[in-house]
């Protein structure tokens, strides 16, 4: 189930600053990514020389602390924010739309792995909130299952096309929202932490909105895959829109420090379509999944 990954056009308009790691305060840090290197250039759609690897606007970094990979110098809040509403809005909003049977269909499964469904079995549907939502396919899938869902979308053409649905959806950031505190039993957050300034503050709200013994489900890229150390530089995940690359260390440590606690990781995706023959795709899909190296990772918490 190949899809391409959305990426906005790399500006050098937007506003940068330095920022300290988001894990653990640190401010030392090596390179990690040349962005780039043996990719297609996103603004002039040529293929990029390795001598321009790192040329075209950005650039990670690893905090010699904690480990943590990130964009850096950062985009500012605002900036980031505009990329899925003024400026791309309604592109982001049409390949959502192209791609929603598949998305939903991989959310389904990851959701599946990570033991979503248990839940209706131990407790019945309860209240759910999905955090990114996109087009709200997911939020009317559980919702036909019995949940009670909210939805949360910074992108103003998808959070219009959402409540089109009859969903209950708002387009302002989750800390903004001024939910009650310990209204949901599940908050569900697909591709969506890498690409936030501050996942710190991200998950120390949804603590704060979680009950106790709720589950925080929560899906994103994983740089200690074997994609990402495949191809290095190339690594499809590497692109402009994500601030974060995570691996399941780094991620398990930041939820860890708002006080929920990782009960189960399953990742999935050895190798892209197209890059291999398909019998050794499929023997490194399986064994992705089996021994955990992935490309994706979804993580199950749990507030204790």
């Amino acid at each position: 189930m190949a899809v391409k990954t959305w990426s906005t056009p790399v500006s050098v308009l937007e506003a940068s600053r330095l920022v300290p790691c988001a894990l653990c305060g640190g401010e030392t840090f090596l390179p990690r990514f040349a962005s780039g290197a043996f990719r297609q250039n996103r603004v002039t759609g040529r293929a990029l020389p390795r001598a321009e690897a790192g040329r075209d606007g950005f650039s990670y970094v690893r905090c010699v602390r904690c480990g943590l990979v990130q964009i850096n110098p950062q985009p500012i809040p605002a900036d980031v924010a505009a990329r899925y509403g003024t400026r791309y809005g309604k592109d982001y909003l049409a390949y959502e739309l192209e791609n929603e049977s598949a998305f939903l269909r991989l959310q389904e499964l990851a959701l599946r792995d990570a033991g979503f469904f248990d839940l209706e079995k131990a407790g019945g549907p309860g209240s759910a909130l999905d955090i990114g939502c996109a087009t709200g396919a997911l939020l009317s899938l559980l919702k036909n299952r019995g949940w009670t869902v909210r939805g949360v979308e910074i992108s103003r053409p998808q959070a219009e096309y959402c409540r089109s649905r009859g969903l209950a959806v708002s387009g302002v950031p989750l800390e903004e929202n001024r939910f009650p505190p310990e209204c949901f039993d599940a908050v569900s957050a697909s591709h969506l932490i890498e690409h936030l300034n501050d996942p710190g503050a991200f998950v120390r709200e949804i603590h704060r909105l979680l009950k106790k013994g709720g589950r925080f489900y929560v899906t994103t890229p994983n740089i200690s895959g074997f994609q990402a150390r495949l191809f290095g530089n190339a690594w499809r995940s590497a692109i402009f829109d994500h601030l974060y690359l995570f691996s399941r260390k780094t991620l398990s440590s930041l939820l860890e420090s708002a006080g929920l606690y990782p009960e189960r990781c399953v990742t999935w995706g050895g190798i892209a379509a197209g890059i291999a023959p398909k019998p050794i795709k499929a023997l490194l899909d399986k064994n992705a999944k089996r021994f955990g190296f992935g490309d994706v990772m979804i993580i199950r918490a749990v507030k204790a």
